[in-house]
């Protein structure tokens, strides 16, 4: 089920992972929307270009969550864009999804990978250079690095970890990186620059008066922005 998704020079496994195409992980919060349902914006978000969306909504039961994805699925399908439920491998297992986006607290990659197959794709957050190391041994198909800024939303990982410390990733780590962490229009050319693929966000896509301009103008950005890092 990975659906035109992984693209890099860099890809370790070309043979099971296809062209990346993310330039934008859109990331779920049902408290942002200004009371938007969440299907309106992850709708209007990839109206804008988006192409990835991980469903990260920690406070719906296992049922909630479950009938959530069930009203997402047709709406990624339409746009054939790629749906991650965050750390809930059970409900990927159950559903049509491409895969799951895990944690530090979540099962470990390889055991996910055990569950759901070589065709599912897994996603790693990750906040130091060890962790981005760790994710990749174990299977990771990509990682999200951060936060790179200071944010309200990941404000229990600590401070921000910088560009610096994502151009260090970059440098020892094969696997796809997205920056996370306080992405804004103003800021996602220099994480660009420092070397990751792309950008996750978070606020700046559901907060957002138009959640499609957003994703747009994010999208302009990051395939405008000068690449850096490794030789690709």
């Amino acid at each position: 089920m990975k659906s035109g998704i992984l693209l890099s020079t860099r890809n370790p496994k070309p043979e099971t992972q296809n062209p990346f195409v993310w330039a934008l992980y859109v990331v779920t919060d049902r408290s942002l929307t200004k009371g938007r349902p969440l299907e309106v914006v992850v709708e209007a978000a990839l109206a804008g270009g988006a192409k990835a969306v991980q469903l990260r909504e920690k406070d719906l039961s296992t049922r909630d969550l479950y009938e959530l994805v069930e009203r997402l699925l047709p709406i990624m399908r339409e746009r054939g864009a790629s749906l991650l439920i965050n750390d809930r491998v059970d409900l990927a297992l159950a559903l049509p999804v491409d895969g799951v986006h895990l944690s530090r607290t979540s099962l470990p990659p390889a055991e996910a990978r055990a569950l759901l197959g070589p065709s599912r794709l897994i996603g790693v957050s990750c906040h130091s250079l060890e962790e981005a190391i760790e994710a990749e041994k174990d299977g990771a198909d990509f990682i999200v690095f951060g936060p790179l800024f200071p944010t309200p939303s990941k404000a229990a990982y600590g401070a921000p970890v910088g560009l610096a410390r994502l151009g260090e990733v970059r440098r020892q780590v094969r696997l796809l990186i997205l920056g996370i962490g306080g992405i804004t229009a103003s800021n996602v050319a220099s994480v660009i620059a420092a070397g990751a693929d792309g950008a996750a966000a978070i606020s700046a896509v559901m907060s957002a008066d138009d959640p499609a301009d957003a994703a747009s103008a994010l999208l302009r950005i990051i395939h405008s922005s000068p690449r850096g890092g490794a030789e690709r």
